[in-house]
C-alpha cells in the first residue's frame, strides 16, 4: 500500500461556497491498477441464490454457511455503523428499521447503497451530484418553483422505469404516514407534482409572496429517498395504520440502487451487488461498484471493532480512533485517513457546551464569556481528541465550520476582536471584577446573592465530551466559579435537555449540524433562533433558550436574500450577536464521519489531493459512494 506522505492545507480541500449548490462534478476516476482486478471480473465458483420469501416471512436470505464464507476479495466490510439487528429494508422511515447499512437519510448526504435520491450532496463543494435527477435542478425567476428532470436510464430493481410519479407519490405518503421528510420539510414544500414522466415540479411554500426557504427546498433533493409508487401503493393496502406503514420490514422491497438484501441476523447484516444496475448506464458511473457484497459486522462495542479494524477485517470504518496517527506511524498497519497529518478527517460540526439561560448568574452574559475565555481549548484538542480537531487558533470561532466555503461567507476582520482562543485566565478575571461578580468568603464569585456554582454536563460514556467538560470546570476553578461536572446516561440526559425548561443542567454539550446545503444558515438557526423555545421534546436546537428578534430577523431575511454581498453582511452581524452574547460556545471541530480505511484488501480510496473530488464519507453517502467505483484489490 502507498502510504500518503504528503501534507495538504485543509483549505485546499474545499473553496467553493457551500450555497453554490448546483455544480456538477465529473464521474469517478478509473483506478491506477489493471481493472482486471476488480471483483466484478475475479469470481469464485458459483453461490446460491437468494432464497425468495414472502413479506415478513423470513429474515434470512442465504443459508449461514455460505455467509460465514464470504469471499475476501469480493466483500467491502464497514465498521462503526450498525450497533444491533437490523429491523428490516423499509426505506421510508428508515430510523425504525435500524439499518445502518441501507438506510441513512441525511440531509449531509444520505446513504445511497439501497435507495436512492434525486442528487448526492458532495460536502467537499457543496454541490449537488445528479443521482436520479438528469443534470441540475432549475429554479424559476423567483424561485417559488423548481423542476427536476429525471433520467431515462434510471430503473428499479424490478427492471420498470423510476419516474417522476414516483417522486411525486413518495412526497404524497410522507404527508400521509408522517415520516420524518413529510413534518420537516412540509413548512417548506407545497406540493411536488409530476408534469410527466420524466419532469417533476417542486412547488414552494409562500410567505409574502417569496419561498418560505428555498434553501430547504435543495436540502430536499438529497435528504430523501425516491421510493417507487407501486411498492408504496402495496404497503399501504397491507397496513392498518401509519405506524404499520412505517414499521413494514419491507422484505419484498423494489430499490433503484446498486446493492440489495442478502443476510441477516444478530451478528452481520450483508447486501449483495444488483449486477442489473442501472447506474452501469453511461449516463451514470458506466460500471458496476467494485464489491460484490457490502457487509457489517455486529460488535459488542468500540473496542472489538478497533480490534477488527486493525486486523484488516473491516475496509471502512467510522470510528474514533485516538492517536489514530500512531497506526500507521508506530504499527506499520496499512491504515490511513483522509488527511495525511492532523486533524487527519474534514471537521465540519462543532460540539458545543450550552449555557441554560434559565439559570441565575447564567443569564449574565459577562458570566458566559469569562467562562468561555477561561477554557483551555488546546487541552481539549490534545487530550480529548488527540490532535484531530484544528485549533481555534488555526480556524477562529463563529457560527461556520471550518470549511473554506462557510469560512468566505462572513467578514472574519469585523468581528475578530471578539473572538477567542481560549485560556485567558486574567481577561476573565477582569471581565467578572468590572461587572462586580466578586469571590465570597468561600472564593466563589457572587453578586446580589446569586452565587457562581455550575454542573458542566455531558452524556455518560462519551469520552470525549466527558474530558472537555472536566476542562471546562477546570477552567472555572481559576476564575472563581465552581463548575462540578455531572455524566447522566444518555437516555436521560437527551430529554431533559429537550424540555421546554428544566433547571438540572447548567452548562452542557450537544452538537451541532454537520455541512448540508442550507448550511451555514441551518447551524446558525440552530444556535441562536427562539423559534424552538417553548417547545417539549425540542430536538432541533437553541437548547439554552436564548432570544434575540434581531438574531430572529437575520434568521428570515437570509434563505430569500439572493444578494451575495448582503447575505454575508447578515452572516457578519450574526456571528456578532453570537460572540458577544455567548449563549452557547463551541469546544472543538469535529468530522461528520470519520473515515478510516484499512488497505489490507481494497485500495484507492479517497485522499485529499487525488482530485477526485469524493468526500470522505465511508464510501457509502451521497457523492462518497463514488468510492465504490473507484477502490480496487491490493496486489497479492
Amino acid at each position: 500500500m502507498s502510504k500518503k506522505f504528503f501534507c495538504m492545507v485543509l483549505a485546499i480541500v474545499m473553496s467553493l461556497s457551500l450555497l453554490a449548490g448546483c455544480a456538477t462534478p465529473t464521474g469517478p476516476a478509473a483506478p491506477p491498477a489493471a481493472e482486471e482486478q476488480t471483483p466484478a471480473e475475479t469470481e469464485p465458483a458459483a453461490e446460491p441464490e437468494p432464497v425468495e420469501a414472502e413479506p415478513g416471512e423470513a429474515d434470512v436470505y442465504v443459508s449461514e454457511e455460505v455467509i460465514r464464507d464470504l469471499p475476501r476479495n469480493q466483500t467491502f466490510y464497514l465498521g462503526g455503523l450498525q450497533w444491533s439487528r437490523v429491523n428490516g429494508w423499509n426505506g421510508f422511515k428508515n430510523t425504525e428499521m435500524n439499518n445502518a447499512l441501507a438506510s441513512v437519510a441525511a440531509s449531509g448526504g444520505s446513504r445511497v447503497t439501497m435507495y436512492e435520491s434525486l442528487y448526492m450532496y458532495n460536502m467537499l463543494d457543496g454541490s449537488m451530484v445528479p443521482l436520479l435527477a438528469d443534470g441540475d435542478y432549475e429554479w424559476n425567476e423567483d424561485q417559488t418553483e423548481m423542476t427536476v428532470h429525471i433520467k431515462e436510464a434510471a430503473k428499479w430493481s424490478d427492471g420498470t422505469p423510476v419516474t417522476a410519479h414516483d417522486v411525486a407519490y413518495t412526497w404524497e405518503m410522507s404527508l400521509k404516514h408522517e415520516n420524518d421528510w413529510g413534518i420537516g420539510y412540509s413548512p417548506y414544500i407545497a406540493s411536488i407534482e409530476a408534469v410527466d414522466d420524466h419532469t417533476v415540479l417542486i412547488k414552494n411554500v409562500l410567505v409574502d409572496g417569496k419561498s418560505a426557504n428555498p434553501l430547504q427546498t435543495i436540502s430536499y433533493l438529497g435528504a430523501t429517498y425516491v421510493l417507487q409508487k407501486a411498492w408504496l401503493e402495496k404497503v399501504d393496502a397491507r397496513s392498518a395504520d401509519s405506524t404499520a406503514f412505517k414499521n413494514d420490514p419491507a422484505d419484498d422491497a423494489v430499490y433503484s440502487g446498486p446493492y440489495g438484501p442478502y443476510f441477516q441476523d444478530d451478528t452481520k447484516v450483508v447486501m449483495i451487488r444488483n449486477d442489473n444496475y442501472w447506474g452501469q448506464d453511461e449516463s451514470m458511473w458506466g460500471k458496476l461498484p467494485a464489491p460484490k457484497y457490502l457487509a457489517h459486522g455486529i460488535y459488542a462495542d468500540n473496542d472489538a471493532i478497533a480490534v477488527a479494524f486493525q486486523a484488516g477485517e473491516i475496509d471502512a470504518n467510522q470510528q474514533f480512533l485516538a492517536n489514530v496517527q500512531n497506526l500507521w506511524l508506530e504499527q506499520g498497519l496499512p491504515i490511513s485517513t483522509y488527511l495525511p497529518e492532523a486533524p487527519y478527517h474534514i471537521c465540519v460540526n462543532m460540539p458545543t457546551a450550552y449555557f441554560n439561560l434559565d439559570i441565575p448568574g447564567l443569564d449574565d452574559p459577562v458570566v458566559r464569556k469569562a467562562i468561555a475565555i477561561a477554557t483551555d481549548y488546546d487541552m481539549i484538542n490534545a487530550n480529548a481528541v488527540t490532535g484531530q480537531s484544528p485549533t481555534f487558533a488555526e480556524v477562529p470561532r463563529s457560527l461556520m465550520n471550518p470549511t473554506a466555503g462557510e469560512q468566505a461567507m462572513y467578514n472574519q476582520e469585523a468581528v475578530a476582536h471578539l473572538q477567542w482562543v481560549g485560556k485567558d485566565i486574567d481577561g476573565a478575571n477582569a471581565m467578572l471584577d468590572e461587572a462586580g461578580w466578586l469571590p465570597n468568603a468561600d472564593g466563589i464569585r457572587e453578586k446580589d446573592g446569586v452565587v457562581l456554582s455550575f454542573n458542566a454536563c455531558a452524556p455518560q460514556g462519551w469520552s470525549d465530551w466527558e474530558a472537555s467538560m472536566e476542562i471546562v470546570a477546570a477552567a472555572g476553578a481559576q476564575i472563581g466559579i465552581q463548575i462540578e461536572t455531572f455524566f447522566p446516561d444518555w437516555g436521560v440526559y437527551q430529554p431533559l435537555v429537550q424540555q421546554a425548561h428544566q433547571d438540572e443542567y447548567d452548562i452542557f454539550m450537544m452538537w451541532t449540524d454537520s455541512a448540508t446545503p442550507a448550511m451555514p444558515w441551518q447551524r446558525a438557526r440552530q444556535l441562536l433562533s427562539s423559534e424552538f423555545n417553548g417547545i417539549e421534546g425540542n430536538g432541533s436546537g437553541n437548547w439554552g433558550h436564548y432570544s434575540n428578534p434581531r438574531a430572529d430577523e437575520l434568521l428570515a431575511l437570509i434563505p430569500t436574500e439572493t444578494d451575495q454581498e448582503l447575505v454575508k453582511e447578515y452572516y457578519t452581524e450574526l456571528v456578532e450577536i453570537y460572540l458577544t452574547d455567548v449563549p452557547s460556545f463551541s469546544l472543538m471541530y469535529r468530522p461528520d464521519q470519520f473515515h478510516i480505511v484499512n488497505e489490507s484488501v481494497w485500495t484507492g480510496f479517497t485522499e485529499a489531493g487525488d482530485g477526485n473530488n469524493i468526500p470522505p464519507m465511508h464510501s457509502t453517502d451521497g457523492y462518497g459512494i463514488a468510492d465504490l467505483y473507484n477502490i480496487y484489490l491490493v496486489e497479492e
